[in-house]
């Protein structure tokens, strides 16, 4: 068996050299994302809209429909949008250059012929000054090889970030990619209510933002880049933020805290280029999460556990 080495593994993602590949990517999964919206019961914190990592690229899981089910599926290798349904039926649309306009008539039109139907909010979320998808003529690139480097590194980030989880017993997250705001995130509760949101997001409602943050949390994850960082860069941030937590020493040498964001930031190169990329990035969700629970006095005795261990249960 041939492995790669784990700069091939963790492949280089500049953001400058795909960022408009990125920009229409980004709102591709919109709609797609949007359609998972409108046909899932809400689940608490937005769980039922994200997009999950498969091991061909993006899927929205099963999405119920009346007595069928059908999901819908970024295949980065073979350059498709896949929509099967469970009775059989199939469309797919190739992944190429076209404005988002075309993307979102090609999708509608797919959806109809499978006998789907369906209305989505055609502005984009969590972008500032959005156009309406059926009339964005604006974003057309598409580099797929790019396209496919970041499915790549999404892969790896999915198994470090569940390799993180398996530490916590108390109420986590699943790791899951948030297309709304293009990034992939696992977070950590306390089990406390925290104060309200105050919201703010372009084109996300305050309520659905204050549902989202009803409790305290830490979250970490990925993005390849955008709203002002040109790299692409691994997060953690606290919200409400506790007192001391942005002053906290965390690893590993390159981490920071970004006080415009308000969130610490760790470049992905300084991952990619390590000799031991998991080890890195452990290190940063460890060392960031440690400073937000010591900094909001959790019960961390009662919310921690050793990492898992594959086929080995857990000792009650």
């Amino acid at each position: 068996m041939i492995r790669t080495s784990h700069n091939e593994a963790w492949p280089d993602l500049p953001y400058g050299a795909w960022r408009e590949t990125c920009a229409t990517l980004h709102l591709w999964t919109q709609i797609v994302g949007k359609v998972r919206l409108a046909l899932t019961p809400w689940l608490n914190h937005s769980w039922h809209v994200p997009l999950y990592v498969t091991a061909r690229g993006l899927t929205t899981s099963l999405i119920p429909y009346q007595d069928r089910a059908f999901e819908m599926s970024f295949d980065f290798n073979a350059d498709v949008l896949d929509i099967a349904t469970s009775d059989g039926g199939r469309r797919q649309i190739a992944l190429e250059p076209r404005t988002v306009a075309e993307f979102y008539a090609l999708v509608m039109a797919a959806l109809s012929e499978l006998s789907i139907a369906v209305q989505i909010n055609e502005f984009p979320c969590e972008i500032a000054q959005a156009i309406a998808f059926r009339q964005d003529r604006l974003h057309g690139a598409y580099d797929a090889q790019y396209a496919r480097r970041f499915w790549r590194v999404l892969l790896q980030v999915d198994r470090v970030l569940n390799r993180f989880r398996t530490g916590f017993i108390g109420k986590s997250s699943p790791v899951h990619f948030f297309w709304g705001s293009f990034d992939m995130a696992v977070t950590r509760f306390s089990g406390r209510r925290a104060p309200p949101h105050p919201g703010g997001a372009p084109g996300l409602a305050d309520t659905v933002m204050r549902e989202a943050y009803s409790h305290e949390v830490s979250s970490a994850g990925f993005w390849p880049g955008g709203g002002g960082i040109d790299y692409a860069a691994f997060y953690s941030y606290a919200y409400p933020e506790p007192e001391g937590f942005r002053a906290a020493a965390v690893r590993p040498a390159g981490a920071a805290f970004n006080a415009a964001i308000g969130e610490f930031l760790l470049p992905y190169d300084v991952v990619r280029t390590a000799p031991d990329p998991d080890a890195a990035l452990l290190a940063f969700l460890q060392s960031t999460y440690d400073a937000a629970a010591d900094a909001g006095k959790w019960d961390r005795a009662a919310l921690e556990c050793e990492m898992g261990q594959a086929g080995v249960p857990r000792r009650a």
